[in-house]
């Protein structure tokens, strides 16, 4: 065995390093012979923007903190937000309190509970 390197001898993955080599050598420019400047990221049909979704979350969890903190506050026994106690129904059946949004996305379905909510 010989401790020079040969192009074109030996295994395989010499010739998979040659090939992602040759692919990058491709994008560069001929003039400088540098990478291409990636440009903006765009927006696909689809596509989810995240930090608007980021941005929304922290205002909803400011929010409910300050409802939190209020004395007449408790919360939804389904979506865990917090909201005052007049804008929450108590579900004697499975023993929680739900929002209006949960409520009306519960209907008449029955959502038993591990543990019960005190009224």
């Amino acid at each position: 065995m010989s401790n020079n390197y040969t192009p074109g001898s030996g295994s395989g993955a010499s010739d998979n390093n040659r090939e992602l080599i040759s692919r990058r050598e491709a994008r560069m420019s001929i003039n400088t012979g540098q990478l291409p400047i990636v440009g903006p990221v765009r927006n696909y049909p689809g596509s989810f923007d995240f930090e608007a979704m980021i941005l929304a979350l922290r205002e909803l969890f400011a929010l409910d903190r300050q409802v939190a903190s209020q004395p007449d506050s408790a919360r939804c026994g389904i979506c865990y937000l917090h909201f005052t106690t007049g804008e929450l129904r108590y579900r004697d059946e499975e023993g929680f309190y739900v929002c209006h949004g949960c409520e009306r996305a519960l209907g008449k379905q029955q959502m038993p509970m591990v543990r019960r909510q005190q009224k």
